[in-house]
């Protein structure tokens, strides 16, 4: 039997979230999709999570967050991540830090999958463990009949996701790079049989830069001065991999990319909270 799963890439703002809101539910009754995945660690005004958008994101047919470097951006979300099968933060951060690096959670079919997440080294915190060794770790840890294993690798460099890919070869179904917002033409089945893809993309405005205001990043780069990177608007879309995995054997049959158009919105401009300053 095979099994579609659906993994998005990160949801920036407002228009991130409208663009899942008005699409996924027809991606996955069209394509039949049984398990969909999503990075929401850019969720509220692009810099966090909290409760009230998980649980709508949740509504819209996500069954499982991912998050990464900006995870403790909302200190509210911090009983969410110690009570949520749901919802994941890197599996490499320190010990003492909240929440799951992975969960187990059963299909409407009843088929068990694995969703991990672990983070990356170059470029981004170094008080992270190895996420060589600590995905290790988690493998070795899981129920040996659940063959299903979905991998977020929130990383920064391409070499890095790459080598990834390689480590984790024939040991999980699904490997999607994360965190970059900017979708990789690299999809493909691994020899020993884990689809990969280096970055699924932003589910954002694409008249950006990376989702924030071109305008205002533009002033910050050119000028050298400090400004607010408000989320921007323009072109919304939906943008991640569909991937097709053999329940019996947890190899990968098929990878493809799914982007998808969203609707402008005159209220998607996102100022509301959580800035960044450049």
């Amino acid at each position: 039997m095979a099994i579609r799963v659906f993994c998005i890439g990160d949801i920036v703002g407002k228009p991130g979230r409208h663009v899942v809101a008005e699409r996924l539910g027809e991606v996955v009754k069209q394509r039949q999709i049984d398990l969909v995945v999503a990075n929401a660690e850019n969720a509220a005004a692009g810099s966090g999570l909290t409760p009230p958008l998980f649980e709508k994101i949740r509504r819209c047919g996500v069954d499982v967050c991912t998050l990464g470097d900006h995870t403790y951006r909302k200190r509210e979300i911090l009983p969410l991540l110690e009570s949520s099968d749901r919802l994941i933060r890197p599996a490499n951060f320190p010990p003492e830090a909240i929440g799951r690096g992975f969960t187990i959670i059963k299909t409407l079919g009843g088929i068990e999958i694995a969703v991990i997440q672990i983070m990356g080294r170059t470029h981004m915190s170094p008080q992270l463990d190895s996420p060589f060794h600590a995905i290790d770790r988690i493998l070795a840890e899981l129920p040996r009949d659940i063959k299903l294993r979905i991998v977020d690798f929130h990383a920064e460099v391409s070499s890095e996701k790459i080598a990834m890919g390689w480590h984790l070869d024939g040991r999980v179904s699904l490997n999607c790079g994360t965190h970059t917002h900017t979708p990789t033409a690299d999809v493909r089945i691994l020899p020993g049989g884990t689809a990969y893809v280096s970055d699924l993309g932003m589910t954002g405005p694409y008249d950006s830069v990376l989702g924030r205001r071109k305008d205002v990043v533009l002033k910050h780069l050119i000028t050298g001065m400090h400004a607010f990177f408000d989320v921007a608007s323009g072109n919304p879309r939906m943008c991640g991999v569909i991937a097709e995995l053999d329940e019996q054997t947890g190899k990968a049959i098929s990878i493809e990319r799914c982007d998808v158009n969203g609707t402008e919105r005159v209220d998607a401009y996102d100022s509301d909270d959580g800035k960044w300053r450049g």
